[in-house]
């Protein structure tokens, strides 16, 4: 396991147990495929997550992954990758700790990361005029060579504060991001924020595409 021992102190495997502790943690009402709790302990709260599969894969295994080893493993990938994105200055949840249990050939995983306060999901905001730091935020994840494998419009929040956070960065790399692969995080969201919200989505989704371009300095794309 890894863990962020300034703020979780000498702690053990309990802390990715969301039964260990007790009425403090409840479980996640949107998203999480059923497997995220928010949780508390002494001087923080998070977000517990057991990596799960989605789609027709998970009538196999709902949980457990191939073994290709330690650093490659989903929990190890997301807490490196956020403490990075953190030390760049990116608004990303502090990873607190990280886990993997292995079986022979396949492991399960689990993260803990720090939960965000006072804020919204995009889905619920889309009346708001955020288009514009919503667009900067994704400009600043780019710009910093991240690709989201998911980015649609639960994983980005809007704090009290105008602050735009990213989240659930499971699957994310870092590294030398391509046009194509920028263009398919906000397609991604595109279709995420038509989901949600039909023509509301679309109108909103043109105006941060805008935006988005502008930021990035090459003016409006198709």
């Amino acid at each position: 396991m890894l863990a962020d021992a300034q703020r979780l102190g000498d702690c053990g495997p309990e802390i990715f147990d969301p039964a260990a502790y007790g009425a403090r943690a409840r479980p996640v009402d949107a998203g999480g495929r059923q497997a995220a709790w928010f949780v508390e302990g002494p001087g923080w709260q998070g977000v517990l997550r057991r990596y799960r599969r989605g789609g027709l894969v998970a009538r196999l295994s709902r949980d457990a992954y191939v073994w290709t080893g330690e650093s490659a493993t989903r929990s190890f990938r997301e807490f490196r990758l956020l403490a990075a994105m953190r030390a760049l200055g990116l608004a990303v949840p502090a990873p607190l700790g990280a886990a993997y249990w292995r079986h022979g050939l396949a492991y399960r995983a689990a993260i803990l990361v720090e939960r965000i306060p006072d804020v919204r999901p995009l889905a619920l905001s889309l009346g708001e005029p955020l288009w514009e730091d919503v667009a900067g935020a994704i400009v600043a994840m780019h710009r910093a060579g991240v690709w989201h494998a998911d980015l649609n419009a639960y994983n980005i929040l809007a704090g009290a504060d105008g602050r735009i956070w990213l989240i659930d960065f499971d699957r994310g790399v870092q590294g030398r991001l391509s046009e194509r692969g920028r263009r398919d995080n906000l397609e991604r969201l595109r279709r995420s924020l038509r989901k949600v919200a039909g023509e509301e989505g679309e109108r909103f989704w043109m105006k941060l595409r805008d935006s988005y371009w502008a930021a990035w300095g090459v003016g409006s794309q198709p």
